[in-house]
């Protein structure tokens, strides 16, 4: 089957990978342009343009498919397009190029969380489980009928990076077996049922906390925001972020903010809320890399020092 694979970021070159393996004739890669990366401002291809780039394969950089950019797919003789977080619409003339359109997988169980971040949301929103879907796309958002889904279940320390790596897999799975059933004739796509959710993309906002709310809205939204853009918090106009926090649902006597260190050869650190302490796995100081929270506690204990994250 001669297919298009269209893609930007790390968690589509799994897929694209798991095609290449399946032996797909891929025609061609479509991703968006060079951007600028690091306080360098260098120009960096995408993730999926530099595998392609590994595997040899033809790429087509373009930030949205133009007239010009569905000319040139034209010219491929595609039978399917699989697109995995491509980043722009396909517009309506680009969804005929392809005999069998284009397939897109779908990192939430739709018609639940449409758009940019649905783990983000899924997970922010306390969600148990989430998964992938494929789906015909239409020219509306997320709306089209359904090949398959895969399901996964949302532990209390998954973040959205450890659960988009998990589906990047089962997913990937799924988008070959929904391209082998599309070869063979035997594929059904079954309309979205129930009522929908969007999911729009994660800003910096999203990501700070406030621990005068409930320790679980809090690790929702920590682990829904990791890693990126990571959670943070202010505190006299320096930022302070967190990796993935635990909950401790029998230490009740921190007040929101409160921080306490218990000292040992592995310090822990724990923070009050509104209900119970959460305890920081990682810390990352004002100016300073992403650390191990009994790093951070040592540097403070040695200090002799009292934070609040009030």
């Amino acid at each position: 089957m001669r297919i298009l694979f269209a893609g930007t970021p790390q968690v589509a070159v799994t897929s694209l990978d798991y095609l290449v393996e399946a032996g797909f004739d891929i025609a061609a890669v479509l991703t968006r342009p060079d951007a600028p990366l690091g306080r360098k401002r260098v120009l960096t291809p995408s993730p999926v343009a530099a595998r392609a780039e590994e595997l040899g394969l033809p790429i087509i950089k373009a930030a949205k498919i133009t007239e010009e950019t569905t000319a040139e797919l034209k010219a491929l003789d595609l039978e399917a397009a699989a697109i995995v977080a491509y980043g722009g619409l396909v517009p309506e003339a680009a969804l005929k190029v392809p005999t069998h359109g284009w397939i897109n997988l779908h990192f939430s169980l739709l018609p639940q969380w449409r758009g940019a971040a649905p783990v983000q949301h899924s997970i922010i929103n306390g969600d148990d489980i989430t998964g992938a879907v494929t789906f015909q796309l239409e020219t509306g958002l997320d709306t089209g009928p359904v090949f398959g889904q895969v399901t996964e279940r949302i532990d209390e320390l998954d973040t959205a990076g450890i659960m988009l790596e998990r589906l990047s897999h089962s997913g990937s799975t799924l988008l070959v077996q929904t391209l082998q059933a599309l070869d063979a004739s035997q594929a059904v796509a079954v309309p979205q049922q129930g009522s929908h959710t969007y999911a729009p993309k994660i800003t910096d906002v999203d990501a700070e906390l406030d621990f005068t709310r409930p320790a679980t809205e809090i690790r929702r939204r920590a682990h829904g925001t990791t890693p990126f853009p990571g959670a943070w918090i202010k505190v006299e106009n320096q930022r302070f972020k967190f990796g993935p926090l635990r909950e401790h649902r029998t230490i009740t006597d921190l007040a929101p903010g409160e921080v306490r260190i218990e000292p040992g050869k592995q310090p822990k650190v724990f923070i009050g809320t509104a209900t119970w302490a959460l305890e920081p796995t990682e810390i990352q100081p004002p100016g300073k890399k992403m650390m191990m929270a009994s790093d951070w506690a040592r540097g403070v204990l040695s200090q002799g020092t009292k934070v609040s994250f009030a």
